[in-house]
């Protein structure tokens, strides 16, 4: 999402500085100190580079309007030093422990669905994430088969997807890295036999896409409030529509009958997926393109950056 914004911003004639991994590709300036990703390293400690990036960061905040934070709570337990409009966009919270750092920064705070937000905390406005729509190619088809996309751990309800594959009759692919071991090992390898349950891991975007478009539907039966879910919003502009819990987000996400449908259990789900022809596949994607492209995100955050300029303004 940063960097999708940041490119954005570019676009828009802003003078726009990234900063992030030293590898990584922008059309901003890119500016920081760590050399490449800390999880593809285990020689480096994640908790030391990413507080050295937050100080470089607000070493030079007096050169900027405006610094936007997209890195949770650790900039803002240091935001008394950024010497510039700071805004942070939260990206769900970890847990309640983190709320103190909130609670006391000198931060503007933008939420990514109305559902995740904090009753203690003042927000500046909702944005919804967009997406690179251009390398999620529209599938005009589909296909017979299910896919479950994120990370393979009990809050993504992977061990309720394949239920809901199994009362469809339907093949099902998963695809995500695997966050719990123990969960992955007793609630789901014993289900993979490479034919009804497919098991892929991590996958690239190209072959996001392909999974993605190729299949009748997304399931995300998940098991906590999900902030917004990321692979819905994919899914669905590949034209694949979703079968979705109603929780958290899913009900600002998912347009119920037109991008895909709300239950509350496997067996609802699996009624829904036997009404799964009844989406347009084309319809999902147009949904997608009016309410979740990159463009449209870029032009809230625009108007967020210009009511913190109009408010400080003000006073």
């Amino acid at each position: 999402m940063t960097g999708l914004l940041a490119e954005g911003l570019v676009a828009r004639g802003l003078d726009v500085t990234l900063f992030a991994t030293l590898d990584s590709e922008t059309s901003a300036h890119l500016d920081g100190v760590c050399p490449h990703g800390y999880a593809e390293d285990p020689g480096m400690d994640g908790r030391v580079w990413e507080a050295m990036h937050v100080a470089h960061a607000f070493s030079r905040s007096a050169e900027f309007d405006l610094v936007h934070n997209h890195l949770d709570w650790l900039p803002l337990a240091f935001a008394e030093h950024c010497r510039a409009p700071l805004v942070t966009t939260i990206h769900g919270f970890s847990g309640p422990g983190i709320l103190p750092a909130y609670a006391r920064a000198n931060s503007a705070y933008v939420s990514i669905s109305d559902s995740d937000r904090a009753d203690d905390l003042d927000y500046v406005a909702t944005v919804h994430h967009g997406i690179d729509l251009a390398g999620l190619p529209f599938s005009p088809d589909g296909g017979p088969g299910l896919v479950a996309f994120g990370r393979v751990h009990p809050d993504k309800g992977t061990d309720a997807a394949i239920e809901i594959a199994r009362l469809s009759g339907r093949p099902l692919t998963i695809c995500g890295i695997v966050q719990d071991e123990r969960y992955f090992m007793e609630r789901v390898a014993p289900h993979v036999d490479g034919e009804q349950v497919i098991f892929l891991g991590s996958v690239g975007p190209k072959q996001r896409a392909e999974i993605l478009g190729g299949s009748a539907a997304l399931l995300h039966p998940i098991s906590f409030d999900e902030p917004f879910g990321l692979s819905v919003v994919e899914s669905m502009a590949c034209g694949t529509p979703v079968v979705a819990y109603r929780r958290g987000s899913m009900p600002e996400v998912v347009d119920e009958g037109v991008t895909g449908f709300l239950v509350s259990n496997a067996a609802a789900a699996a009624q829904a997926i036997e009404r799964i022809d009844t989406i347009d596949r084309a319809g999902c994607r147009a949904r997608v393109e009016q309410r979740f492209g990159a463009d449209r995100m870029v032009t809230d955050y625009l108007t967020v950056y210009r009511d913190i300029d109009l408010g400080r303004q003000g006073h």
